[in-house]
């Protein structure tokens, strides 16, 4: 039996979760991002995410759990892709399924993705979905790779 993966509009209650997510020790090793203390975090997704009509946000379920997030938005003249998901749901398919669903939705191109070189699971993820690698990029001292989806 395959897992049911649907997208669905984030609400506050889930950003409880994605603060636990991103606090995953494990999820922030292999991403290299530094999580953010509570109040920066909730002020970041209630302004920057959820209070910026110019981003795309959607929330991932499998089954009717929450396990993730993909979200889309402008840096200067580029969009930008990016998601986090919950451990428990890696290596399943689900970030593949879920990524699927989302660009039929989000159609601006090119999009642009930057995940840590060393990310090998998500970098494959957005190869499988036609992103291409255009350089590298640093972000303070680590490395990463530069992805673009042209169509």
């Amino acid at each position: 039996m395959s897992d049911d993966v649907r997208l669905r509009d984030v609400v506050e209650a889930d950003l409880e979760v994605f603060l636990e997510q991103e606090h995953d020790p494990e999820a922030v090793r292999r991403s290299k991002f530094r999580p953010r203390p509570r109040e920066a975090f909730l002020r970041h997704w209630t302004t920057r995410i959820l209070g910026d009509p110019t981003v795309f946000v959607q929330a991932v379920t499998v089954d009717g759990e929450l396990a993730g997030n993909l979200v889309a938005w402008w840096e200067e003249d580029r969009r930008f892709i990016g998601y986090w998901f919950g451990r428990r749901f890696w290596g399943r398919g689900i970030g593949t399924r879920a990524m699927e669903l989302f660009l039929q939705q989000e159609k601006a191109r090119p999009l642009h993705a930057d995940p840590f070189e060393e990310n090998t699971g998500s970098v494959r993820l957005l190869e499988k979905h036609g992103f291409q690698r255009s350089g590298t990029v640093r972000h303070g001292e680590d490395q990463h790779i530069m992805l673009v989806l042209d169509h």
